[in-house]
């Protein structure tokens, strides 16, 4: 991986990170680099409720809440930024206003590197908007002081409209990490994610590739 000076990260929901890339983040804290995560909404709209079911639609801010915060300290991130934005209605909101909270800070912190969604690529509105408000406000930045952007990209045809992922990240030092904060989003992803340990212990090529490795493209702003 580059050295990085700061590494801001972007995403509009609880677990998003976690699957996205805490691995990556994990690296990082690991050798000292701060991170700093803007984290848009609770996810408070989320389908899931437990499994066997342990929220409801009342308790769910603050289950997930308390997931998030547990996730954040499995991946070393001290600087954790919930923006109170409401879960599912992010692509109503006017994009200056979400590039106005991004672009602070990024004048803030003057991170290296931005971990986001791949604009237009992110599959749910929430993470076009947020992946979105990231571009127009690297875009606000003089070009030489702008950071690079590492986007995640997940429609089914990404590879086929922009290409192989340019970054690869070997995360197998800290794969356990990145299980370990995918587990910590109970509410989303329990009964799933011990399918996934149980094909892991089978030797899954599938699995492993995806616990092994992180990818990114780097989008050009």
């Amino acid at each position: 991986m580059e050295a990085e000076r700061h590494v801001l990260v972007v995403f509009p929901h609880p677990d998003d990170e976690a699957f996205s890339s805490s691995g990556t983040i994990k690296l990082f804290t690991q050798s000292g680099v701060p991170v700093t995560y803007l984290c848009g909404t609770l996810g408070q709209m989320g389908r899931n409720l437990g499994n066997p079911l342990f929220a409801n639609r009342e308790t769910l801010p603050e289950v997930r809440k308390k997931e998030l915060l547990d996730a954040c300290k499995v991946m070393g991130i001290k600087d954790l930024r919930m923006l109170g934005l409401h879960d599912k209605t992010l692509e109503f909101e006017d994009e200056e206003y979400l590039a106005d909270i991004v672009h602070e800070a990024l004048i803030e912190l003057n991170p290296s590197l931005v971990l986001t969604f791949y604009p237009e690529h992110g599959v749910h509105p929430d993470h076009d908007a947020m992946s979105n408000a990231v571009a127009i406000a690297v875009k606000r930045l003089p070009e030489q002081d702008r950071p690079t952007v590492y986007g995640k990209a997940i429609l089914k045809n990404s590879v086929e409209l922009i290409g192989e992922p340019d970054v690869t990240i070997d995360i197998r030092s800290v794969a356990e990490e990145k299980l370990k904060a995918i587990k910590a989003h109970k509410s989303q992803t329990s009964g799933w994610v011990e399918l996934m340990e149980k094909q892991l212990k089978e030797n899954a090529p599938e699995i492993e590739d995806w616990l092994y490795r992180e990818t990114f493209w780097t989008y050009k702003v």
